[in-house]
């Protein structure tokens, strides 16, 4: 796989066929992308879970709401931090504990002193655990229709009402794929 064909950085949104209730209308910001797989975090699954609770050290720099989303349904044991930096500082501009992935968008080291990103910190959301696909298994489920790919905005990351986030980024897409931000929740109630 070339650079030019990765999907990093760019968002998978959930067709209404999706069947699998872990993705069930699910906004994926894919962190990775090549020929060994591909990693994601799933951005609109909010946990009652204040990120206080597990990483007290990073409250005050998560965005709200300041809870730890459902990253997807891998390692939920482990956590993930992603962060905007305006400006996508890159090299020795990037703050430490940050590593860029695409445009503004970011991972964090969780292990990293917290103040050594504040000034830097935009934006940051705590994922339990991730999405994860094998070699070729996402090529597959956008062949059969499962995701639209479409790109990021860094306030994708950061999106105060989460539960929108769906709607808000079909909606801003052109053409007929704006239109299905209008699909009901159950169809079968039509």
């Amino acid at each position: 796989m070339t650079e030019v064909s990765s999907l990093t950085g760019r968002l998978l949104v959930a067709t209404p066929a999706l069947a699998d209730p872990n993705f069930e209308r699910a906004v994926v910001l894919l962190l990775d992308h090549d020929e060994e797989g591909s990693l994601g975090v799933v951005l609109n699954r909010p946990t009652p879970v204040d990120v206080g609770d597990i990483l007290e050290d990073w409250a005050d720099l998560a965005g709200e709401p300041g809870v730890v989303f459902q990253g997807g349904p891998v390692s939920l044991d482990s956590a993930l931090g992603v962060a905007v930096v305006p400006g996508g500082a890159t090299g020795e501009q990037a703050p430490l504990g940050w590593r860029r992935v695409h445009g503004a968008i970011g991972l964090v080291d969780l292990e990293a002193p917290p103040e050594l990103l504040a000034p830097a910190v935009g934006a940051l959301r705590i994922f339990a655990g991730y999405a994860g696909w094998g070699p070729g298994q996402l090529e597959d489920e956008l062949t059969e229709g499962a995701w639209y790919v479409v790109e990021s905005e860094p306030g994708d990351v950061s999106s105060p009402f989460p539960e929108r986030l769906w709607r808000e980024v079909l909606r801003r897409q052109r053409g007929d794929l704006a239109m299905v931000a209008t699909y009901p929740d159950d169809p079968s109630l039509n």
